[in-house]
């Protein structure tokens, strides 16, 4: 990435929202590796390598970059460059724990990311000489309540999505093969605006019954339902994530009658997701709708996942999650309904918590749609 996404004082307030958050849950220090948390702090994007990569911070803490000095460069033009972090570079041969240790100083607890890997979590461990525990809590914390310039980012990654949506017409009929319209599909994502392609599922008929189906050479048929669920990373690296239901010319009479009432069920989610209620209040609107209609059995997971930098991530809109929503949240809400052998369908929206409710991301048309 050669200039960050955000401006500097955005990762600022980042770094201090995340050093005050530590220090409230009595952490002395948190190291952060490669992953969605590095991308959210400071803009650095990568995996985890047997090369060392850590972000030092915490309340007291100047924050310090790890990094080997073969990646100097590709850090430096992120925000680490424009914050002017202290940074801690390595070659072969060096010890790059002893680096983290000095970032650290004396300290009794010290959290780490969950993307950081056993293989640096053991010996950065044995150097400090105490036992690390997951900063997970902390971090997770910071990137739920989503600022005004994710929100925006969240927002240019819906309306792109939608316009895919709205152009999956012209690639969905009799005769293809999912993975020919998957295929065009995924070239619409980046011309409508996405940087990368995070995933295209084309589910038709018995393979929409199964959620997580991606594609496969099966030849759609005329009558099928079709699950097409889609998502992929602007610039920034905030994700879109949004599915619809089709059906290839008409649809069995029964079908579309459920479909309605699953509809129906994602707009009783949406409506009941706002700050002060549990996210499993809003999952329980979408499953009630369906209980009632006789298709509770068929929902088969959780109403909906956060999203920002990750595709995934929290809160989760699931039974027994009693976690109070709060303005500024971000998550979907994509109850569905399968039948196993038969077909499966799913309606799938990004919405952000406001002061008094919450706005829709996604605005392409949710009914069954024949094409």
């Amino acid at each position: 990435m050669s200039t960050p996404p955000f401006s500097s004082s955005v990762y600022s307030a980042r770094l201090e929202r995340a050093s005050a958050l530590a220090a409230e849950a009595g952490l002395d220090a948190v190291i952060v590796g490669p992953g969605p948390d590095l991308q959210y702090l400071i803009g650095v994007e990568g995996d985890t390598i047997e090369r060392l990569t850590a972000l030092v911070i915490g309340p007291g803490v100047a924050p310090t970059v790890v990094v080997p000095r073969m990646e100097l460069a590709k850090v430096r033009s992120t925000a680490v460059g424009t914050l002017g972090l202290a940074v801690s570079d390595w070659v072969d041969g060096e010890n790059p724990y002893d680096l983290v240790a000095d970032a650290v100083g004396s300290v009794a607890r010290v959290g780490v990311s969950d993307a950081l890997p056993a293989l640096h979590v053991i010996p950065i461990g044995e150097r400090l000489g105490v036992r690390l525990e997951l900063a997970t809590p902390v971090l997770r914390e910071g990137r739920m309540i989503k600022d005004a310039a994710e929100i925006a980012e969240l927002r240019r990654a819906g309306d792109a999505i939608d316009a895919v949506h709205r152009r999956v017409p012209e690639w969905l009929r009799a005769g293809r093969t999912e993975r020919e319209v998957a295929a065009d599909i995924a070239r619409a994502i980046v011309a409508e605006g996405h940087e990368t392609v995070e995933f295209v599922i084309v589910g038709s008929g018995p393979n929409g019954a199964d959620p997580h189906h991606e594609v496969s050479d099966r030849v759609i048929e005329e009558g099928d339902i079709v699950v097409v669920d889609i998502g992929g990373a602007v610039p920034s690296g905030y994700n879109s994530d949004s599915t619809r239901t089709y059906a290839v010319g008409a649809p069995d009479p029964e079908a579309a009658e459920r479909i309605a009432v699953l509809v129906r069920a994602q707009q009783a989610a949406v409506d009941a997701a706002r700050p002060g209620v549990t996210a499993s209040e809003v999952d329980a609107a979408a499953r009630q709708v369906l209980a009632d209609a006789g298709l509770g059995e068929a929902f088969l997971h959780r109403t909906g996942h956060g999203i920002g930098v990750s595709v995934h991530e929290e809160p989760y809109i699931a039974p027994g999650n009693d976690l109070v929503l709060r303005e500024g949240m971000a998550f979907s809400i994509e109850p569905g309904i399968y039948f196993s052998g038969e077909w499966g369908a799913r309606i799938e929206d990004i919405v952000v918590l406001t002061a008094d409710g919450c706005e829709r991301l996604n605005t392409s048309e949710h009914s069954l749609r024949s094409v």
